[in-house]
């Protein structure tokens, strides 16, 4: 986020561009006053008109019969996990480096009673069909569970925004169909992958049970959207409540996402252009020492890969970016207004790679701030 801090009502020496997450950006202006104007009612009585507007809406966009507002992602991927494999000794398919997996806290075990059985994902986000087939157990077999569930997520994080193909989603659809598999979505930046694609979310969610998309990727505050079959959602919903997550006047947050999918969606190729711009700074740079793969940067997350080196590591390369040196000042490295420039990225591991993420509040001024900023910091390390 491009931002001057303030203490005090006296603006400080830093201008912060905070690239750590797009679920980092703050609501727009015009969600803040969508928010304090929202008509409301208790949702859990299903009463909240403006969460009935988001969730018809967002059900047409996808091609669904019926939504669900949920506090987050997370709960929404575990409610899925909890109504497709509704009997004891179930099992889901999900890939290695899935948010399913690896950030969830291993939910679907501890809160749900499934265990999670993994296939390695490729470089695009998608994982072998042949492995997938091999590992599919029924329910004839009582020493083994049963496989009931797989997950695809899309645009996939730790394979760096990359959009998993619509031909490799045809194909696993379909046999997951023919071994009646259900087959569920994360979701969380699907709209990156429809822009990406040129195609309308409803053509990448057709042959999915159910999926999740986050509104915390398009600015708003909280909350993201279940979708599904009718009666899908009908325990959907039973298990929302079950979990906390029945909340009552919450069309002050769905006013957040309706704003979100007229506002903010439509400029997501705004992101995606300023992501390459860094990206192709970054590359430009010609370092021995940090380079990007550009011609596989496709959406808004970028992932920055670094030789190892007893100097030189992802978590220093962090911390310098946040730091302002005399050095810099004096090189120009700063804002308009004479402001030095924190930037804020994450570190994927110790030594060798570091994720960016660029959203709607990342305009073309910060990007070049960013820029600048980065090729500086980069220099210093050649």
């Amino acid at each position: 986020m491009y931002s001057n801090k303030y203490t005090n009502g006296h603006r400080s020496t830093e201008t912060v561009i905070d690239l750590r997450s797009d679920a980092v950006s703050q609501p727009t202006e015009q969600m803040r006053r969508a928010m304090a104007n929202a008509e409301v009612g208790d949702d859990v009585f299903g009463e909240d008109p403006t969460v009935q507007k988001l969730e018809r809406q967002c059900a047409e966009l996808f091609g669904k019969e019926a939504a669900l507002f949920v506090s987050s992602g997370t709960m929404g991927h575990l409610i899925s996990i909890m109504v497709h494999c509704n009997q004891r000794g179930c099992e889901v398919i999900v890939g290695g480096s899935s948010h399913v997996y690896l950030y969830e806290q291993g939910g679907a075990a501890t809160i749900a009673g499934v265990s999670l059985d993994i296939i390695p994902n490729n470089e695009d986000g998608t994982y072998s069909l042949d492995e997938f087939r091999s590992k599919i157990r029924g329910s004839d077999e009582i020493h083994e569970p049963t496989t009931t569930m797989a997950v695809v997520e899309n645009t996939h994080n730790i394979s760096g925004g990359k959009v998993v193909p619509l031909e490799w989603i045809d194909k696993l659809a379909s046999i997951c169909k023919s071994e009646g598999i259900k087959l569920h979505m994360d979701g969380s930046r699907v709209f990156h992958a429809a822009k990406y694609l040129n195609v309308p979310v409803s053509r990448i969610a057709r042959d999915f049970d159910s999926l999740t998309f986050c509104l915390t990727k398009v600015c708003a505050p909280i909350g993201s959207v279940l979708l599904g079959s009718k009666d899908f959602i009908r325990q959907a919903r039973r298990i929302r409540k079950a979990l906390g997550g029945g909340m009552r006047q919450v069309g002050v947050l769905a006013a957040a996402g309706l704003v979100a999918l007229r506002e903010v969606v439509p400029k997501l190729g705004d992101d995606h252009r300023h992501t390459k711009q860094i990206a192709q700074a970054i590359y430009d740079s010609k370092s021995p020492f940090i380079t990007v793969e550009i011609n596989k940067v496709q959406t808004n997350i970028c992932m920055i890969h670094l030789l190892k080196s007893e100097k030189y590591s992802a978590k220093y390369f962090v911390e310098r970016l946040q730091k302002i040196t005399p050095e810099e000042l004096s090189e120009g490295i700063t804002d308009k207004s004479g402001n030095g420039v924190v930037i804020k990225v994450c570190a994927r591991d110790e030594w060798n790679c570091i994720r960016y993420v660029v959203y709607h509040h990342i305009d073309d001024e910060s990007t070049e701030l960013a820029i600048k900023k980065i090729k500086y910091c980069i220099a210093e390390l050649n």
